[in-house]
């Protein structure tokens, strides 16, 4: 006999776990609060649609830090490789970029991939109900809603429930965290939220600001913490922007909790060696200024010197010694990262104490949580939205194994 499954939250979590239970055989309605489902899957998809990742397992596992045990377990059932059968499956074809991202063809467009998802649900018979709200738990295993529409609440009794809330960035698509309070009054204990993927803020003089702007830099490396990340960073008016940044946050969170500000470490020539590096700076510069010299010595040009005059004392460019070491290892003072609804993702969300093995939250038997409302973080570069379709996979797994143990 079919069972009622409750999703909340419409969300590649929630959409792919109810897509799951539907091809099942449970009579499944997806809740969101939003007028329609997918929202945060959109924006995102403005910026460059990236997927998932080719990085093969285990190595992609590794990504998800501290929760790297539990992630290497949803990744085994349902990995990169299965996600891109899937989206075969939807008719969407993917490609690998020359970063190990993957992508849906030129063909495909945000829209369209959430498109042609929606129609494989509305086959499987899987209810979309929008604009509806979950208010938090009801008696007797019932959840209480309310039509955004009307203000009219109600409680439903579903068999088992899903919640795939999301975190607490871009709260305009959605994901603002409000489901916090719920969960706390039943005792559900839930980690702040942090901001995650975000922008490091810096403290740059007016003059630097006015004359740099939005700059990129690239092929440099930086380091917070013993952690390194190579790629393209963007100066900004405020600090800094770009993936080596974002990758490194949860760092720069515990830095920050440390002292103020926190030190990031700058190095524009990742590829020499330190001797290499001093050799060519044993070069004579000949009367030549040092923003002459840097560009004709190291390819270095502008707004590099303008970053040494900002960063590094007057007298750094007297010695080749003093000029190397700064180059690979020029400190950035970080003052603070953007604030949370900027972040791409967020750190924090209900406690990993507070599910079991297969994410079912051990106070409300039959309720289950996945995607970012966990407490778990990951870079981006398709680790994002591939953990949250894993643990959205994982759950449905969860909820059928436990409705097979009630009969």
């Amino acid at each position: 006999m079919a069972s009622f499954i409750a999703v909340i939250g419409g969300g590649p979590a929630g959409l792919l776990a109810a897509q799951r239970l539907a091809e099942a055989g449970h009579q499944v309605t997806v809740y969101d609060a939003q007028p329609t489902v997918g929202r945060k899957f959109l924006v995102a998809g403005h910026g460059g649609f990236n997927l998932t990742n080719a990085e093969p397992l285990p190595g992609f596992g590794l990504r998800y830090a501290a929760r790297s045990p539990a992630f290497s377990r949803y990744l085994a059932h349902f990995s990169p490789a299965d996600l891109r059968q899937w989206l075969q499956q939807l008719g969407i074809e993917t490609f690998v970029g020359t970063s190990g991202r993957v992508f849906p063809t030129d063909a495909h467009k945000p829209a369209q991939v959430l498109r042609a998802w929606l129609n494989r649900l509305q086959s499987l018979g899987v209810q979309l109900q929008t604009r509806t709200r979950w208010l938090g738990f009801a008696p007797n295993n019932g959840l209480q809603l309310r039509d955004e529409a009307t203000g009219q609440e109600s409680i439903i009794h579903p068999t088992a429930t899903v919640l795939a809330l999301g975190g607490a960035s871009w709260a305009k698509t959605g994901s603002d965290g409000q489901w916090t309070t719920a969960l706390t009054q039943v005792g559900v204990q839930c980690v702040p939220f942090a901001p995650s993927n975000c922008g490091a803020e810096v403290a740059w003089s007016a003059f630097f600001r006015e004359k740099v702007g939005r700059t990129p830099l690239k092929n440099i490396a930086l380091t917070c913490q013993g952690h390194t990340v190579r790629g393209e960073l963007l100066l900004t008016d405020y600090g800094l922007e770009g993936t080596p940044v974002y990758a490194l946050t949860p760092q720069l969170r515990t830095a920050l909790q440390l002292e103020l500000p926190a030190p990031l470490y700058l190095n524009l020539k990742p590829d020499l060696s330190a001797d290499q590096l001093l050799q060519k700076l044993r070069t004579p510069r000949n009367g030549k200024s040092l923003a002459v010299y840097l560009e004709k010595t190291l390819r270095l040009g502008p707004p590099v010197p303008t970053l040494l005059r900002e960063l590094a004392p007057t007298e750094a460019g007297n010695s080749p010694e003093t000029l190397a070491a700064l180059l690979q290892q020029l400190p950035i003072p970080v003052t603070g990262l953007r604030p949370l609804d900027e972040a791409i993702s967020t750190a924090g969300g209900v406690a990993w104490e507070e599910a079991d093995e297969q994410l079912m939250l051990k106070r409300r038997p039959g309720v289950f949580v996945a995607g970012e409302m966990l407490d778990w973080e990951a870079p981006t570069g398709g680790y994002l939205l591939q953990g949250c379709l894993s643990t959205g996979a994982w759950v449905a797994r969860g909820v059928q194994q436990w409705l097979a143990a009630e009969k």
